[in-house]
């Protein structure tokens, strides 16, 4: 698995979605997906949107994924 797959799954299934991916080992990775989709979400359920773009890669391909995940709002105070 690689992080650009992993970037265009995000971004393919959350429509509107930025996700930067990182991880140099090919089964551990970090994002951070800026979405609208997450408004008014708590970061389980905003983590759960993500997982759901990844189906069974989570788990098998992709061993482990941190994420932090923002509506464009929060990354546009964070980046003050």
């Amino acid at each position: 698995m690689d992080t650009e797959t992993i970037k265009n799954l995000i971004e393919r299934g959350l429509p509107g979605a930025k996700a930067e991916v990182q991880g140099a080992d090919g089964v551990h990775f970090e994002a951070v997906v800026v979405a609208d989709a997450f408004a008014g979400k708590l970061p389980l359920a905003r983590h759960r949107l993500v997982y759901a773009t990844l189906g069974d890669l989570m788990g098998g391909a992709i061993h482990a994924l941190s994420l932090k995940t923002l509506t464009p709002e929060e990354s546009a105070r964070q980046q003050r």
